[in-house]
């Protein structure tokens, strides 16, 4: 049985999608508080807040740009003032640029872009909270990568080789943690139907109909797909699991 009763829940990006499912779960679950982080669309955290609280959460509404280092120090801060502890850390926010690119057409904002957001911003979100659970000896972060961090992923080499890296540090991450009784995990989507994606699965029927075919279990996933194996991997039923990739891809891409 998952709980999560009395833990204070950290998700960056959860204004929606992923991570605005997986805080609803959190709340769910038991959590007494769910920091929910969002860039700029303070409206929608707003609502993803109604719904944890429905569940008898505490919950908190913060703004970062967790790419930028100050702003992410800034609401570990906050989220300590508020509940005075962090237990599960869950490193979501990202960004996929949609159109194909080659190599040859990719130019170096999007590049650099690409690896702000989705490395940079997994490495200030993990460093501060390295520094908490140091104190507390305890604590858990489940990284959110892809497949295409795995296999690569042809015309979207940028974001393949962010999620590649994030899986690194996952590994890295996992050896350092455990000595202050802490886990580091990952999540390795394929694709979900989010807004993020709305532009390969929700505009262009005959994309979806293949991309759905591709996958064994025939439909790409859910947030709540998605959200769930989160959870596992941050409760006590995954206790002596660290270091792990956790692929959520319906069979599609079989590779760990």
């Amino acid at each position: 049985m998952l709980s999560f009763k009395n833990q204070i829940i950290l998700i960056t990006g959860a204004s929606r999608g992923v991570g605005a499912a997986a805080a609803t779960r959190f709340a769910e679950e038991g959590a007494a508080g769910v920091v929910i982080n969002y860039k700029s669309n303070r409206d929608a955290a707003l609502a993803v807040a109604q719904s944890v609280e429905r569940f008898g959460a505490k919950a908190l509404p913060a703004q970062a740009d967790v790419s930028l280092p100050d702003e992410t120090a800034s609401m570990f801060k906050q989220t300590m003032e508020t509940f005075g502890r962090i237990d599960v850390v869950v490193a979501n926010a990202g960004i996929w640029p949609a159109e194909d690119r080659a190599i040859t057409e990719l130019d170096e904002a999007q590049w650099c872009e690409t690896m702000r957001v989705n490395v940079n911003g997994v490495y200030y979100i993990c460093r501060e909270a390295a520094a908490i659970f140091t104190a507390q000896r305890s604590g858990n972060v489940v990284i959110v990568s892809s497949t295409a961090g795995q296999r690569g992923e042809a015309f979207h080499s940028d974001y393949a080789a962010s999620k590649g890296a994030v899986i690194s540090l996952t590994k890295s991450l996992a050896g350092e943690f455990g000595r202050f009784n802490a886990r580091v995990n990952c999540v390795a989507p394929g694709w979900i139907d989010t807004d993020m994606a709305a532009s390969a699965l929700r505009t262009n029927a005959a994309k979806l109909e293949a991309i759905n075919a591709a996958i064994p279990l025939g439909r790409v996933a859910t947030a709540e797909d998605v959200a769930n194996p989160i959870l596992f991997l941050a409760s006590h039923l995954a206790r002596h699991i660290t270091g792990e990739i956790l692929n959520v891809n319906g069979g599609s891409v079989l590779c760990g």
